[in-house]
């Protein structure tokens, strides 16, 4: 994918490839060498390595993308390379104001998510966004149609609502009381043509942090990487709490106190 667009507003931004430079002067280089364990090149391995191991990204499956919170350089993981031996000498730095690769490495390949990292940057201001191959995520796809639901459980308390509170501004987790609706898109056989019915459901769904893909996995963002983190985590739990609620007939969005009259 050496080029490709995604609108942000009415503008499209092109994605274009800089010329790439050499191993070894990379290996100097400021944009992605830092002392920093925050520095967004440092975390996208951290992660990486962690979400392996929770077996979220294998085979060089799913991708992580944070934009840098002071320069707002978008720092993406290549294509094609295993998560838990990620270096931040592999990653992909691009200009988000003229959305060009500023930094290339030359032996790997860009991300074929980017334009859906670059989807949630525009429509959603995110910090951060996660893509997983969870195995929660997919089952979740198979057992219901058009939205994820899950009600009436405390971890749900993790994921925000989309809402403020009129009074302090500040913005507002679901209650435990609230369903969380995720909407899921169907697959395509390459990544990249999920870009239109991503964007599709970020319209349609204006308060979801994250949207399932079917038999593939889930994206999952936020205004920045430690509360993407956060969402990811808490809804891969709901997601597995839901599959085992399926399987004893219970529904995941059932009322409190009606689970028994659903228990096989």
């Amino acid at each position: 994918m050496s080029s490709c667009f995604c609108k942000e507003g009415d503008t499209p931004i092109e994605l274009s490839r800089e010329p790439a430079r050499s191993m070894e002067s990379q290996a100097s280089d400021p944009l992605v060498k830092s002392s920093d364990p925050r520095h967004p090149a440092n975390l996208i391995c951290s992660l990486c390595k962690l979400f392996y191991y929770n077996n979220w990204v294998t085979g060089t499956g799913g991708g992580i993308s944070i934009k840098h919170p002071e320069t707002g350089h978008i720092y993406i993981a290549p294509s094609g390379v295993q998560k838990e031996q990620l270096q931040p000498e592999h990653m992909f730095v691009m200009d988000r104001a003229s959305g060009a690769y500023i930094r290339t490495p030359q032996l790997y390949k860009p991300s074929a998510c980017t334009p859906l990292f670059l989807s949630c940057y525009s429509q959603r201001n995110a910090g951060a966004v996660i893509h997983t191959h969870s195995q929660h995520a997919v089952m979740c796809s198979l057992i219901f149609d058009k939205e994820f639901r899950i009600a009436n459980i405390e971890q749900i308390k993790a994921i925000p609502s989309g809402k403020k509170d009129p009074l302090r501004g500040k913005d507002l987790n679901l209650s435990f009381f609230d369903t969380l609706v995720i909407p899921i898109i169907d697959n395509t056989a390459h990544e990249e043509d999920l870009t239109d019915g991503l964007q599709e459901a970020l319209l349609a769904y204006p308060n979801a942090t994250a949207v399932i893909v079917r038999r593939h996995g889930i994206y999952v963002w936020g205004p920045t990487v430690d509360k993407a983190k956060v969402f990811n985590e808490a809804i891969d739990y709901l997601m597995e709490l839901a599959c085992k609620m399926r399987q004893l007939g219970i529904p995941p969005d059932c009322g409190i106190g009606e689970e028994s009259k659903f228990l096989r």
